[in-house]
Parts: structure tokens; C-alpha cells; sequence
């Protein structure tokens, strides 16, 4: 039995590789199912009527996404780029409040550097959303994980060309209740 898993382990894992890249692929390159022709891997995100996590609920406190979301791209030397609106650089530089659903970049239960997404993640291997959808958040302390949303508040930076694709930071974030 051992012989069996440790010549096929190997060749699953191989597939698995070459896979997963395609699926990728596919994936940003079809539109979502829908009237609205948005490709799959931009705007803001679908939240799957089958998820068992609520919606984020509005709040006045927090800076919505429908703001965030509200980038356009331009293509310049085989790279696109985000064009953002006046009221997304009137944010760039300045203490401001995120809502969203955690994405851990590292393992652990508590995390001092994540994604905060508009939708919450349904799929290991599908990106909810654009990266007009996520914010990438850099804690002082570190934050319990939570699947349910959470709020965090610090200095938010607009990335025009952030070599990771990544739109949107905060730096010295903490959570807020």
C-alpha cells in the first residue's frame, strides 16, 4: 500500500500543478454568468446565495466598496494599471475604516497581515473578486481570525503600480468593533 501512495502521490501532485494554473486561467478569463459581461477576476465580487455568511450589512462608518470598486484599468507596456476616480485618491494617505470577510495570507490563528475582501472567500482555490475587491491590511497587533467580517481601521494607501497587483493597503491597521 505504501508503494502505491508513494508512486502516485508524485504524479498527483504533478497534475495537480499543471491543473490548477489552467483552472486559473479560465477562470479570469470568462465572464460571470449573468447580464453583467464584468470578466470573472474583476468588480466587486459575487456573494454565492449558498454561502452560509450573511452579506456584509451597510455602516456609515466604514468606506463602502461600491467606492472601491469603482477603478477602471488603462493598459500600458503589456501591464494594466488602475485608473482611480477622485473619490478613491481622496482617501490615499489619510485614517479610514474597512469592512470586509479575512483572507489569511499566513497560517495561524491570529494575523498581522491578510486580505479583507468584499465577499467572503466560498472557494480555496477561486479569488472572490478584482483586487479592486480586497485590501491588503498590515496590522501593529495581531487580529483573531474570523470567517465572520470584520472591521479594521488605519492609514489607507492607494497602490497605482504595487508590483503584487494589489490596489488597495492599510498600514498600522487595528480592528475595531
Amino acid at each position: 500500500m505504501t508503494a502505491f501512495f508513494t508512486r502516485r502521490v508524485p504524479l498527483l501532485a504533478a497534475l495537480f500543478a499543471l491543473v490548477i494554473p489552467w483552472s486559473v486561467m479560465a477562470q479570469l478569463s470568462s465572464p460571470i454568468a449573468g447580464s453583467t459581461g464584468v470578466p470573472s477576476g474583476t468588480g466587486a465580487g459575487v456573494h454565492s446565495p449558498d454561502s452560509p455568511y450573511a452579506p456584509l450589512q451597510e455602516r456609515n462608518d466604514v468606506v463602502p466598496w461600491s467606492v472601491l470598486t469603482n477603478v477602471k484599468t488603462k493598459v500600458e507596456k503589456n501591464r494594466i494599471l488602475p485608473v482611480f476616480p477622485a473619490t478613491v485618491m481622496a482617501l490615499n494617505q489619510k485614517s479610514q475604516r474597512i469592512q470586509g470577510f479575512m483572507m489569511p495570507l499566513e497560517p495561524g490563528e491570529k494575523q498581522k497581515h491578510f486580505l479583507l475582501s468584499s465577499v467572503p472567500l466560498t472557494c480555496s482555490f477561486c479569488v472572490p473578486g478584482g483586487p479592486e475587491s480586497m485590501v491588503e491590511i498590515k496590522t501593529k497587533t495581531a487580529v483573531k481570525y474570523s470567517m465572520e467580517p470584520v472591521v479594521v481601521e488605519g492609514v489607507f494607501a492607494v497602490l497605482k503600480d504595487d508590483p503584487y497587483g494589489l490596489y488597495y493597503r492599510i498600514n498600522d491597521a487595528a480592528a475595531v468593533k
